[in-house]
This record gives structure tokens, C-alpha cells and sequence, in this order.
């Protein structure tokens, strides 16, 4: 299946209030097969460009497109996607990676640039994304909307599902701190010790057994799910691509430093999940290689439990997907140490969260 792909992005003031818009459609009949519009908070031009190639990239994927010819009418975006300009500007590198990545699941991608006056359906969708106007998400579905039922919704199940148990680790120096801590290998402390003990025991109370443990590579991770395999006599399995954020140069410090000695960077940075601290990485990078864990991790296990021993941010970033969550979902969940989370989940798209932090089995410690 072949897509065009027509994306934009703008900013009032560069950076000023941002937003993206895309449009996938048929190269055949120019019929409009979905659209992709959101508000990215304060960010510049070209961040929202790249944010509207993305999602036109995302969305020709859910359409199970094979080749998409990208049109835009950024010269800048067109000409470093297509590997003829380098990326100077270390803001757009973590973007032009996701889209580089999403690019390579595809067959084949061009790009094109083409005049303003001629993106205008994306152009109109960006700016419909500045002004808050709600845009409709996927136009070849909504003749259907009535007679289709909503992928992942609710319905009665009677077949076992997959079952995710999600654990942060226990604490650290660094979490007492209040501290970012993201690659750097602490360890826990004594408290956060006991506290992997016990999700170990409310984990024993959520399932006589497991098909699998895996676990971060860190340090702490490791020795959250160490405590959980002991209780079921089970082997832990290191999933590289479920570690912390890459929190760059703002590793170790607190909100507070951060805030003093960068205030535009964290502005932005949580008011998109496409921007990385300096030298950091996205939230949208986060969730790329932890969704493709997870997909894994059904796959191999479907029907069974899994024991997922991870971090704040990978955490969150499983359970704003199962939950349909958006953007603004990752800095408006709490998960504490050692809380423990759970999500069933069914072949046909069926999600069911029946957890989310439970941390009844700290109470004594």
C-alpha cells in the first residue's frame, strides 16, 4: 500500500505557542485516509515541522502503508531527512532520529518539497492545533464510527489474557533526594531493599507464577527483580531497552537546579514529549523502544504473566498507551518506589488496566 504523506508545522513567535498538523492520502484518488493535529505547548518552527512528519510517518503506519512519498514544504526538514544537509541544531537531532526510525519500518520513504500554497490541508491542520480546535483523527473511519466497535474497548472475556505486572524499582539515594536519575547506576538503599521484598510478596499475591522476569539493566532494577525471582525461583532477563530516560545533562540534579539554570529547556521540555534535556532523550523516544519491548513480550508470552521491573518513565509511558492517554498524561501520574501496576491485554487490541501504583505492601516498611 502506497500513502502521501503531507505534514506542517508552525510557531507564533519561533519559539512561540506551537502545533503540527498531517494528512495521509491516497496517491490514487487524493481521498484523505487520516489526519493527525496537536498543540505542542512552546516550541520552535522546525520542532513543529518535524513533530508533523512524525505523526504523518505514525499514522501512515496504522494505515499499514508500505511506501510513503513525505510532501512538506520545509526545505530545512526535506533536505535533512533526505541525508543532504547535516543536523546542526542538537534540538532537532532526537526528532530527525524518530522519524529516521519510524522511516525504516517502511519499504520505501521520499521526500519532496513543495510550495506553501500547496500544503495547505496540513498547513490549515497546524493552525487549527495552535488555536485549540479539535480535529478529527482518522477520516476514512468516521462513516463507520456508529458500526465499528472501538478497538481495545471493553467487552466481556472468558480466554485468559497477557498480563503485564509492572514494578518500579525500589528506592535510591537519588529518590530521596528528589533527583533525576536516569542512567546514572545507583543502587537501592537499605529501605528501598525492603521495599523490593515486599512488591516481591504483593506481586506472590497477584500470581502463583510467572512466565518471565525481565528488568532494566541497571543496578537497581536488578535488584528489584532479584527479590521478585526468589519468590518464584526464576531466572531475570535484561531488557536494554527498558532503562530510564536519558535525562542528559540534567542527570542528578533537582527540579529546582534544573529550573534555575535552564528554565526555557525544561519550559519545553514538558510542554512536548518530542523534546530531550541537552543532550538527553525524548519521551517520545522512551516510548518507541519500550513499546517494541512490549509487543515482544506479548507476543512470547501471549496468555501468560509477565514481571516487567522498570523505571518511572517507562512505566508511565506502557500505562499512557493502555490507557489512551495524552501527552500531558506522563508528568500527571505519580508511580512511588516499589508501587506495582497491572495490565491485561487480549490479541485482538483488548486492554484492561487493573492497577495502577498500588503501594498497600509498603505500608509497614
Amino acid at each position: 500500500m502506497r500513502v502521501v504523506v503531507e505534514a506542517d508545522g508552525g510557531s507564533r513567535g519561533n519559539p512561540g505557542p506551537a502545533g503540527y498538523g498531517a494528512v495521509v492520502l491516497d496517491p490514487a484518488t487524493g481521498a484523505v485516509l487520516a489526519e493527525r493535529a496537536e498543540s505542542l505547548g512552546v516550541a520552535t518552527n522546525n520542532v513543529a515541522e518535524y513533530s508533523g512528519l512524525i505523526a504523518g510517518l505514525r499514522a501512515a503506519g496504522e494505515l499499514g502503508a508500505r511506501q510513503v512519498d513525505v510532501r512538506m514544504d520545509s526545505k530545512l526538514v526535506v533536505e535533512q531527512m533526505s541525508g543532504r544537509w547535516q543536523i546542526k541544531n542538537e534540538g532537532l537531532r532526537p526528532l530527525a532520529r524518530e522519524a529516521s526510525a519510524l522511516a525504516r519500518g517502511f519499504d520505501k520513504v521520499t521526500y519532496q518539497w513543495i510550495p506553501r500554497a500547496q500544503n495547505g490541508r496540513a498547513d490549515a491542520l497546524a493552525n487549527k492545533a495552535m488555536d485549540g480546535t479539535p480535529v478529527s483523527t482518522n477520516a476514512a473511519s468516521e462513516a463507520h464510527a456508529s458500526e465499528t466497535p472501538v478497538p481495545g474497548g471493553w467487552v466481556p472475556r472468558v480466554e485468559a489474557p497477557t498480563r503485564l505486572i509492572l514494578v518500579r524499582h525500589g528506592e535510591t539515594a537519588l529518590t530521596t533526594e528528589k533527583k533525576y536519575s536516569g542512567r546514572g547506576d545507583v543502587p537501592l538503599t537499605e529501605r528501598g531493599q525492603a521495599q523490593a521484598r515486599a512488591a516481591a510478596g504483593r506481586v506472590g499475591l497477584i500470581a502463583d507464577d510467572v512466565a518471565a522476569i525481565v528488568c532494566s539493566p541497571l543496578t537497581r532494577t536488578r535488584q528489584t527483580a532479584a527479590a521478585i525471582a526468589d519468590r518464584y525461583a526464576r531466572r531475570v532477563t535484561v531488557e536494554p531497552d527498558l532503562i530510564e530516560c536519558d535525562f542528559g545533562i540534567w542527570e542528578g540534579l533537582t527540579f529546582a537546579e534544573v529550573s534555575d539554570r535552564w528554565p526555557a529547556e525544561l519550559t519545553a521540555w514538558l510542554g512536548s514529549t518530542m523534546l530531550a534535556p541537552p543532550e538527553g532523550e525524548s519521551f517520545d523516544e522512551v516510548a518507541l523502544r519500550v513499546r517494541a519491548v512490549v509487543t515482544r513480550l506479548r507476543e512470547k508470552y501471549a496468555g501468560k504473566t509477565v514481571v516487567v521491573v522498570s523505571h518511572v518513565s517507562p512505566i508511565k509511558v506502557v500505562l499512557r498507551e493502555a490507557l489512551d492517554g495524552g501527552p500531558g498524561f506522563l508528568h500527571r501520574m505519580n508511580l512511588d518506589p516499589a508501587g506495582v501496576s497491572l495490565i491485561d491485554s487480549w490479541p485482538d487490541g483488548g486492554v484492561s488496566v487493573r492497577l495502577v501504583n498500588d503501594t498497600s505492601h509498603l505500608a509497614r516498611i
